[in-house]
Formats: C-alpha cells, sequence, structure tokens
C-alpha cells in the first residue's frame, strides 16, 4: 500500500508539472495531457511486458509503484475527458475530434511500443 502511494503521489506531481508546461502551448490542442498520457501508455506497457518476461514481478512493491501507483497517478482520463467536453462546449468540433481519435490511437500505439520494448530489452 505505501508503494501505491508514493508512486500515485510522484505521478500527480509529474503530471500536474507536465500539463502546466505543455497545455498552454496552444488554445487547439492540450499538449501537456495529451503527452502526460502517451508517456505513461508507453510506460505501463513496458512495465508490464517486463513482468510478462518475469512473473514474480507482478507481486512486488515496485511494481505497485511503477505500474499503479506512478502510472496510474501520471495519466489522466478525467482531464483527457474534460478537456473534451470543453472542446464540446465551445462548437470546437474538429479540436475534439482530432484529439480524441489521436488520443486513443497513439495510447495503444504507446502501449503496444511499451510491450515490444519489454520483448526485445
Amino acid at each position: 500500500m505505501t508503494a501505491l502511494f508514493i508512486g500515485g503521489g510522484f505521478g500527480t506531481l509529474l503530471r500536474y508539472g507536465l500539463s502546466k508546461i505543455g497545455n498552454p502551448w496552444s488554445a487547439h490542442f492540450f499538449w501537456g495531457t495529451f503527452s502526460v498520457n502517451t508517456i505513461g501508455c508507453f510506460l505501463l506497457g513496458l512495465i508490464v511486458g517486463i513482468s510478462y518476461k518475469n512473473p514474480a514481478l507482478a507481486s512486488t512493491p515496485l511494481y505497485s509503484f511503477l505500474a499503479i501507483g506512478l502510472c496510474g497517478g501520471f495519466t489522466t482520463f478525467s482531464t483527457f475527458a474534460f478537456e473534451n467536453q470543453a472542446f464540446l462546449k465551445n462548437g470546437q468540433i474538429l479540436e475534439f475530434s482530432v484529439y480524441t481519435i489521436s488520443s486513443i490511437i497513439i495510447g495503444v500505439l504507446a502501449i503496444s511500443l511499451g510491450l515490444y520494448s519489454a520483448k526485445v530489452i
């Protein structure tokens, strides 16, 4: 439980910092949240992929810290949904569509890249 708590705290602080840096770049795309979720997907894929190679890892505090705490605190579906709602509220249908579709596709690709990377290391 401590590993989850500490990992989640670190992930949250990292997410906050990257979002504050990236989101002001554009009024048409939330680069901070997009980057955080993409990086988090890659890291989760890498961590889970490594645990597939070493199943005992999945029951350790390190796994809880990294996969559940850090990645869970770092990535954010609720912010992603809130930002999409803001696009819709402002009539920004193109931005909504690009942000939603690219986030899902890039997120799945990042998970896949993480899993693949774990296989080759």
